[in-house]
């Protein structure tokens, strides 16, 4: 009997967030609150201090799905569940259909680009406020939008693939090449469906019409597809040498005459570069992002409900160290009263900060009010930060 999935958690709606500062219930509000977190910050040492810690909520207005917000898909789809490490790893069909929908939803990130939020973050780290980022995302918008501001991507990323035997990642345009090849008839389909523009509308009950599903795991589900036919490669550096096993012997890795991985093979399979439901974080991953909250004096948590583990257990070691939280967020999150539960009523913001409001809204305004000359120098005297200009266009993503 298989054993059963592990449950997902805080798939039901979160209680209500209690507003603090009570006057951060409006942008203005909201902005004048974190400026008085930002300051309390940058009082505690001269250089930026604060980390940020982002969600899926902060790609949302990019056309991304979250997953526990307003209309995240645990709330509109009741009998979504995202593919598990055990079952990727252990199933030959459970991998072709995940690569299938995988598939054709690849080509709408090629046209993704961040949003305003995630600018914004590079110019609170140009004016020196932040430090550093730790995203829960896997769709690498930070590291695109502010390279220069060190980014940890906890749960990995989609732009590549990587080998579960020899551990070689794969640019994912690449392995999407190959997947075309291996699957004509699919590759076709696709190229109907963006000429139909099935894929440009983000709005779900439009791509229900024309049979189309997205998830926020980055797939195209079609209902009653025939996935079993899909094909995918062996990662080809384990074709070429295939590694050795624990008993001293070589694994098998085989293909059919076009280059697909057969059954028959014990190695050379490749999953995103992501953490999959269910996968461990990379331990040099963990330490970095435990270091990264050790080393801060402040963390902003932005789109975010905080309901897996890696993200809850950094914002609670942060409120165990005792620094200041502030957290931009649609709805509730999780641990919500422990983590401002101490927290003086009549604070403006020092203390701590909780913020109902959407962050492509918010953070750019907070940006302008910081370019002010008078609030830059209240709140970091001793430096002199100059921000770069970007442009920030609506994006439209998958994540696989």
């Amino acid at each position: 009997m298989r054993k059963p999935y592990m449950r997902i958690p805080y798939t039901d709606v979160l209680a209500s967030p209690t507003i603090t500062p009570r006057t951060a219930t409006t942008i203005l509000g909201a902005v004048a609150a974190l400026q008085e977190f930002f300051k309390a910050s940058s009082a505690a040492g001269s250089s930026p201090s604060t980390v940020v810690l982002s969600g899926a909520g902060i790609s949302v207005a990019s056309g991304l799905a979250d997953y526990r917000g307003p209309k995240g898909t645990y709330r509109v789809n009741k009998t979504y569940r995202p593919i598990y490490y055990n079952e990727f790893i252990q199933n030959h069909e459970a991998r072709k259909r995940y690569w299938a929908r995988s598939f054709l939803g690849w080509s709408t990130l090629l046209k993704a680009k961040p949003n305003a939020s995630h600018y914004a973050v590079k110019h609170l780290g140009d004016l020196g406020l932040v430090q550093s980022v730790i995203t829960q995302n896997v769709d690498s918008f930070h590291s695109k939008a502010h390279p220069r501001l060190p980014t940890l991507e906890l749960h990995g990323y989609l732009r590549s693939c990587v080998c579960t035997s020899c551990h070689k990642e794969l640019p994912r345009d690449l392995f999407q090449h190959e997947l075309a090849r291996l699957n004509p008839a699919w590759a076709a389909f696709l190229q109907e469906i963006l000429a139909a523009g099935a894929l440009d509308t983000e709005n779900p009950d439009e791509r229900r019409v024309r049979g189309l599903r997205t998830n926020p795991d980055g797939d195209v589900d079609l209902p009653d597809a025939p996935y079993t036919t899909f094909r995918y490669p062996a990662c080809p550096r384990c074709l070429a040498a295939p590694p050795v096993v624990a008993d001293g012997s070589l694994a098998k890795v085989e293909v059919d005459a076009d280059g697909a991985w057969k059954a028959t093979s014990t190695a050379g399979i490749l999953k995103p570069a992501v953490t999959m439901f269910g996968e461990n974080i990379r331990p040099s991953v963990k330490a970095a992002a435990e270091q990264a909250i050790e080393n801060a004096q402040s963390l902003l948590v932005l789109g975010t409900s905080l309901a897996t583990y890696s993200a809850w257990r950094l914002a609670k070691r942060a409120k165990d160290r005792g620094i200041p939280i502030a957290v931009v967020n649609i709805g509730g999150i999780r641990g919500e009263d422990a983590l401002f539960a101490d927290i003086d009523p009549l604070q403006e913001g020092s203390q701590g900060v909780r913020v109902e409001l959407s962050t492509d809204e918010l953070l750019p305004a907070l940006v302008e009010r910081f370019r002010l000359p008078s609030s830059i120098k209240a709140a970091h005297e001793d430096h002199d930060h100059t921000a770069e200009q970007h442009g920030a266009s609506v994006f439209k993503d998958m994540m696989s």
